[in-house]
């Protein structure tokens, strides 16, 4: 078994590379689900619908940069943007996932005991394509 370091993962928005200041991140893949149950039967049967994705990542605030999350993310609130997911660094041979999806919310977390945090949610709109880097 092989496995991967979270360390390595290249997330860009809108072409701006946010890397450095996410800390976690996750994709996540579903499908609609039909209930196709008729009359006279016990159990249902279900037929599966659209795809649907869900994408959300957040990490510590860096306010030393011109080009950190909230310079980045803030305006782009409520607008379609293309994402780059590369889960292994950017490494000829290695998976890339590409897609569209709306900001759907930027957030930033403002404890009194510890550091500023961000977050930031989106919704995928249209397929998630994954390739391979070139």
């Amino acid at each position: 078994m092989t496995t991967a370091h979270g360390k390595q993962t290249v997330i860009t928005v809108a072409t701006k590379n946010v890397s450095p200041f996410v800390k976690t991140s996750t994709l996540e893949r579903g499908a609609a689900v039909h209930n196709t149950t008729g009359y006279g039967v016990d159990d249902e049967l279900n037929a599966g619908g659209l795809k649907n994705g869900k994408f959300t990542m957040a990490g510590v605030y860096d306010n030393t940069v011109t080009v950190g999350p909230r310079i980045v993310l803030n305006p782009l609130v409520g607008t379609l943007v293309v994402i780059t997911r590369a889960v292994e660094g950017t490494t000829t041979g290695k998976p890339l996932d590409t897609f569209n999806a709306i900001v759907e919310k930027y957030v930033e977390t403002n404890p009194h005991d510890d550091m500023v945090t961000w977050s930031a949610d989106f919704t995928v709109s249209g397929p998630v394509v994954p390739t391979v880097q070139p």
